[in-house]
């Protein structure tokens, strides 16, 4: 079973800059659309459905971003996500942008989830089973911080130049 997955998508002319660079804030449009469609795909569930059911989502909490390489209109891009932190009230997300052949990152983000509960207004913790589901998708990264994590794929891209 494949622990990172992926879509492909074409970046749309309106969500671009007048130098035709997609613009800053319509990556995280890209990114948080493409993983809400990974979770549905993949982990087998909707958000709005799972919320309707349990009485519970996941409420980011922290977002961090770096734009590693442009994106230009009518570019097909994959965007690729994976669990890289599990805890019991919290869980973070890595969501890459890469070039159609995945030789280049144009941009990471890392989300922060917390699990809340709908009802009581509060922090809940993970059930079992949603454990059980984040880590049939986990993936132990070798860079544990961000910056870290931003530098090795700065030169990931870099070597394939």
């Amino acid at each position: 079973m494949e622990k990172e997955v992926s879509t492909t998508v074409k970046i749309r002319f309106n969500d671009c800059d007048p130098i035709g660079h997609l613009n800053n804030v319509k990556y995280l449009d890209y990114m948080f659309n493409a993983r809400e469609d990974h979770v549905e795909m993949f982990y087998g569930f909707t958000y709005e459905e799972y919320t309707k059911r349990t009485g519970c989502t996941w409420i980011a909490i922290q977002n961090e971003i770096a734009y590693l390489k442009e994106v230009r209109y009518n570019t097909q891009v994959v965007i690729s996500s994976k669990t890289i932190d599990v805890q019991d009230r919290t869980a973070k997300v890595e969501i890459l942008m890469k070039s159609l052949d995945e030789k280049t990152i144009h941009a990471v983000l890392w989300v922060t989830v917390i699990y809340f509960n709908v009802q009581t207004r509060k922090s809940d913790i993970h059930p079992e089973d949603v454990k059980e589901i984040f880590h049939k998708f986990y993936i132990d990264l070798e860079q544990k911080d961000f910056q870290s994590r931003v530098k090795f794929l700065r030169a990931q891209n870099t070597k394939d130049l």
